[in-house]
């Protein structure tokens, strides 16, 4: 495992099928539909060439924008900043060597398998990131209350952080049936897999995380479940996810999304950036070497400033540049809040309830400080101890999170010093980076007492606080109890046909819009539904032997609540 406090309440043999992001809310096989060697749909011959806008060129985008262009439409792409969204790398002024930071995304997990088939077409390499206790992690320090615990395995841990992480494994035994899900998603099962949801949403919609482990007997200790808060599972502490619901929080433990998570060496932008010059081998009506930065002469179009239903149910585009454009079709992929502030809309575009959805969004904040360091000192030998000289360190103080980011025992590393949600982003917000530093070299020196940090410091830091991103606002979608028919509402949007006439045409996607914000699988999955919503437009079909997701939508759709 590679939790601190591990999320399966089972093991698993060698000889079971891999788990992935496999519902539980919409089971449906998307790495199968884009292995399966008839492709993912076409579109009649008279369509070819037609325009479609994508709004964002971040991964959700790029992969609507890709599969298009596949099937004989002319993606359109609009991009407020950079291609890549919040997958965006970045390097270090004053810094030699190529070292870079992940800003957004920086590890996936094994279970985002739709994900993966895109790491693996454009060529990228993974390697498994340092989350706290992974294997690959050579030690983690667990700093709480001025107390400090090195540990390389969680058998190093004290008694009580065992006792937190059973407690944590019979409240899913108890309250979420897990091992049956966990069972029934390995082995898609999807009758299984409905019939237990069907029964937690129902009963849970209206629970908080924290509410749902207060419930339960096996932590019925505050002291258990204030160390869980901060230590938590996978990649952390989750007590900032504590207001949320906990059906957010069961979609990751299920599909295992918070385990074995690996990261990009090349760096997670190039897998957007090489899907814009990638040219397809199989591509209908443009000519082979055809690629979306060829069909837009190197560029995207600028951001959208305002978007309008026309005459003929048309949706009209108005850019940064002043120029108008009008589509038959367009996909929305940027973060839903931006339909709300920094664009113009018409009412028109979406239905009153839809609006209603995105209105309620609940955004997550966060913050990353990055320094770019000499080498991986970390992994000097403590004299006295024979301990590793720093470690992968989680804390209640103020870094809360310290990532040690390596390339070889003899090259410039890197130092995410602090990662934080919520609350703790929203402290760092009015400071600068090199302000930020020191807090959090203070805050490490408190831990690390002989350990000079600075003096390895070899550029200057680099930070985020995505809440502060102006076409962000927000670094991912949780929603709140009571949220779920909002979330089903945007995610059931591709699905047209079941819309007035007039509200149809565009299409919403991105990670916000999945049952999986904040995790670049859902940016993919809503993708692909959008594209399957854009060619069912066109009059487009898949092949018999390969229904996408409209086409099973319902023998699988999401559980409907009642509305009364």
């Amino acid at each position: 495992m590679t939790s601190t406090v591990p999320t399966t309440a089972v093991q698993h043999s060698d000889e079971q099928p891999p788990i992935t992001m496999f519902g539980p809310d919409f089971p449906y096989a998307y790495d199968d539909f884009l292995a399966h060697p008839a492709g993912i749909g076409q579109i009649p011959a008279t369509e070819h060439g037609a325009e479609v806008a994508v709004v964002g060129g971040g991964l959700s985008g790029i992969v609507a924008a890709y599969e298009l262009m596949k099937m004989g439409l002319k993606p359109v792409v609009y991009e407020a900043d950079e291609i890549g969204g919040r997958l965006r790398t970045v390097g270090f002024e004053g810094c030699e060597g190529g070292l870079t930071a992940e800003m957004g995304a920086m590890r996936f997990p094994p279970s985002s398998t739709a994900l993966q088939h895109y790491i693996d077409l454009v060529g990228l390499t993974t390697r498994p990131f340092p989350n706290p206790l992974a294997p690959s992690t050579p030690s983690t320090v667990v700093d709480l209350k001025g107390e400090s615990h090195y540990a390389e395995t969680i058998d190093d841990l004290p008694q009580v952080y065992r006792d937190v992480m059973n407690a944590w494994n019979a409240c899913l035994e108890e309250g979420a049936d897990f091992s049956d899900m966990n069972r029934a998603m390995r082995e898609r099962d999807v009758p299984r897999i409905r019939e237990i949801w069907a029964r937690l949403v129902e009963k849970l919609d209206n629970q908080t995380f924290y509410g749902f482990l207060c419930d339960s007997e096996a932590f019925k200790s505050f002291r258990h479940r204030e160390i869980f808060g901060q230590v938590g599972f996978g990649t952390g502490g989750w007590d900032t996810d504590f207001p949320n619901s906990i059906l957010e929080i069961l979609r990751v433990v299920y599909s295992e999304a918070d385990d074995h998570h690996r990261g990009i060496v090349e760096g997670s932008q190039q897998l957007p950036l090489r899907l814009w010059e990638r040219e397809p081998a199989k591509i209908v009506h443009w000519p082979l070497g055809t690629s979306l930065s060829s069909l837009h002469d190197g560029d995207p179009r600028p951001a959208v400033t305002r978007l309008t239903r026309t005459a003929g149910n048309r949706i009209t585009v108005t850019d940064a540049a002043g120029d108008i454009r009008t589509y038959r079709a367009a996909v929305f992929t940027a973060q839903s809040w931006l339909l709300l502030s920094k664009i113009a809309c018409d009412d028109a575009l979406f239905p009153i309830d839809h609006w209603t959805a995105m209105e309620r969004t609940h955004y997550m904040e966060s913050s990353k400080l990055f320094v770019p360091v000499d080498r991986p000192f970390w992994l000097d030998k403590d004299a006295r101890t024979g301990r590793d000289t720093m470690s992968m360190t989680l804390t209640d103080r103020m870094t809360r999170g310290t990532y040690l980011l390596d390339d070889g025992p003899d090259r410039p590393a890197v130092i995410c010093l602090s990662y934080t949600w919520c609350d703790d982003s929203l402290k760092w917000l009015p400071l600068s980076a090199n302000e930020r530093m020191e807090v959090m070299l203070k805050s490490l020196g408190e831990i690390y007492p002989d350990v000079d940090i600075r003096s390895h410091i070899i550029g200057n830091p680099v930070t985020v606080s995505w809440e502060n991103e102006p076409w962000f606002m927000g670094a991912f979608k949780a929603n709140l109890p009571g949220h779920y028919r909002y979330q089903r509402r945007l995610f059931t949007h591709f699905m047209q046909d079941r819309l007035p006439e007039d509200k149809r045409g565009i299409f919403l996607a991105g990670d916000d819009i999945s049952w999986t914000a904040g995790w670049a699988e859902g940016a993919v999955q809503t993708a692909l539904n959008a594209v399957w919503g854009v060619m069912h437009q066109f009059g487009g079909t898949t092949d018999p032997t390969n229904p996408g997701p409209g086409d099973v939508y319902d023998e699988i759709a999401p559980v409907e609540l009642p509305e009364d």
